[in-house]
């Protein structure tokens, strides 16, 4: 696990907390601007000195009341929102700039491996200056791989960038997800990122964890906010069962039945996130015949929110699979919904995210 336990007060500011999460996979940091997310960061780096904190990674104490690991001695990969790079040195020499304090037999990641993750190769030779900001990035995250971190800290590398260059970036980063077993603590306040990223996460508001979970349960769980509004959504674990050739279809299989999507070039078997929207998912008593949805699923209702005056977020579940539906109140009304009651979802739109 990771522990950590920190108190830093500021004049307008105090940061309390107490957050014990898997040092596997990425976990999220997550929740609004001024919430304290950087700030622990940081105080995980050992940037922000806390006299009294507590900091576990794994088998490596690296801070309590008697000692404090200084930051140069700590184990781990920082990647800003800025890239960060010495603009007087080439890609090559920033990637070698780390190495030097790393015995060659504490490398567990080469410099090789860490190039050829982040697919920047033919840009060793050039100088920040001729980099675009999606390459600055990748550049900057194999520099932090290069010191081979126990920890990776990621602080919303994403922010600085365009949509075009966020779309570029992100495979790479589901790379590190799926080739290291280096747990990675990433800030964001997008649930874009989140939803595609995230193995789990840790909701931050006002300088306090308010709530840690793996994020398929956190996003359907109907007493935290994620569950709720016109972004509510779920994520569904599911693996590729079959490709159809002739309509270019995709066929992935979780326990409450089959989803079709656009084909992917996945291999049999492989498994990958499915995300639904909520307000795409309908309700209807019967199963529907003549109709362009192919996705359509039996579920039992489990939970109902009022959302405002007119809306309502509807928990279901689907062969034990939350799912959410976004619907009217006045069509919970006339299909009588309560907790028990079998429907069938209808969904409308499904995101492939890896």
């Amino acid at each position: 696990m990771i522990t950590a336990r920190f108190l830093i007060t500021r004049q307008n500011f105090t940061l309390d907390i107490d957050l014990n999460t898997p040092d596997k996979g990425i976990t999220a940091i997550f929740g609004p601007s001024g919430c304290g997310k950087t700030t622990l960061l940081r105080a995980i780096a050992g940037l922000e000195r806390c006299p009294n904190g507590f900091l576990r990674i794994g088998d490596n104490l690296w801070q309590d009341g008697k000692q404090f690991v200084p930051t140069h001695k700590r184990a781990l990969g920082y990647v800003f929102q800025e890239a960060s790079l010495f603009t007087h040195l080439n890609v090559r020499r920033n990637l070698e700039y780390g190495l030097k304090r790393i015995p060659k037999a504490s490398r567990k990641i080469s410099l090789d491996k860490a190039i050829s993750l982040l697919d920047i190769g033919p840009l060793l030779e050039r100088h920040p200056s001729q980099l675009s900001g999606g390459e600055r990035q990748r550049v900057a995250i194999a520099r932090a791989l290069a010191v081979s971190p126990r920890l990776l800290l990621m602080d919303e590398p994403l922010s600085a960038l365009d949509v075009v260059r966020k779309q570029e970036i992100m495979p790479y980063l589901e790379s590190l997800h799926d080739e290291l077993e280096i747990p990675v603590l990433y800030v964001s306040h997008s649930p874009d990122e989140v939803a595609r990223l995230a193995d789990h996460l840790v909701l931050l508001d006002a300088g306090q964890v308010s709530v840690v979970g793996p994020i398929v349960e956190m996003l359907t769980r109907m007493d935290l906010p994620l569950a709720h509004g016109n972004q509510a959504e779920t994520l569904i674990q599911a693996k590729v069962a079959k490709h159809d050739e002739n309509f270019k279809l995709t066929y992935l299989d979780f326990p409450g039945g089959r989803f079709t999507v656009a084909y992917k070039a996945l291999p049999l078997g492989h498994s990958a996130r499915l995300r639904i929207i909520a307000r795409d998912v309908s309700l209807t008593l019967t199963h529907q015949t003549g109709t362009s949805i192919l996705n359509i699923f039996p579920t039992t209702v489990d939970t109902l929110t009022l959302e405002g005056e007119a809306q309502m977020i509807v928990r279901l579940t689907a062969g034990g699979v939350p799912l959410l539906s976004r619907i009217t109140r006045k069509s919970a009304s006339l299909l009588d919904l309560h907790p028990g009651k079998l429907v069938y979802a209808q969904v409308k739109s499904v995101a492939l995210l890896s």
